[in-house]
């Protein structure tokens, strides 16, 4: 699947969203109209596109927004970054910071609210392939499948870039100055 498309799908799920029916179900509903081998190369662009992303400037940006993150908060903290779209996906994997910018971050500071980090968005390709064939397990086994028969270099894992303290105020303020005023209280210094 081109990365377009990926995102056209992404998209379309961002504008059947309603109350009631939540990003996630709709981005099943889409892909689960879609063929069995369709939902494993979406699959294949989401882990290319959220392994992009898995870089400690970002990771200490999801520790400010949530007030700290686990490794599996993380994981879906991409997951909710791939669920905004594309254009604030791209800006915030090119300077995390830029979620300062992002409404839902900065009503979230005053409503205390947890932002972003979006499970369910991580398995909407199992549960579409479950929707499809009724078995969850048949969507890991085509998973295995389809990865097996790639043809190419091995993936490699993302650089994290330089990793830091993200409990040292002064060093996330330096690093993400707009976030940091945003969600750690002023500095004394």
């Amino acid at each position: 699947m081109e990365t377009d498309e990926f995102w056209n799908i992404i998209e379309t799920a961002r504008s059947n969203t309603r109350e009631g029916h939540a990003l996630d179900e709709a981005l099943v509903d889409l892909l689960a109209s879609r063929s069995k081998q369709d939902i494993l190369e979406y699959q294949e662009c989401f882990d290319e596109l959220h392994g992009a992303i898995g870089r400690w400037d970002v990771w200490a940006a999801a520790y400010l927004i949530g007030g700290g993150c686990s490794d599996d908060s993380f994981t879906d903290f991409r997951a909710g970054l791939l669920a905004l779209g594309r254009q604030w996906y791209e800006r915030a994997a090119a300077a995390p910071d830029s979620l300062a910018e992002h409404p839902t971050v900065i009503a979230a500071v005053a409503n205390s609210d947890y932002v972003l980090f979006y499970e369910a968005v991580n398995y909407a390709a199992a549960y579409a392939f479950k929707r499809i064939t009724g078995d969850e397990e048949d969507f890991y086994e085509a998973w295995d499948r389809h990865c097996a028969a790639q043809q190419g270099p091995a993936r490699n894992s993302v650089d994290m870039g330089e990793d830091f303290d993200f409990d040292d105020p002064e060093e996330m303020r330096r690093r993400l100055p707009r976030l940091a005023a945003l969600y750690l209280p002023p500095s004394t210094a």
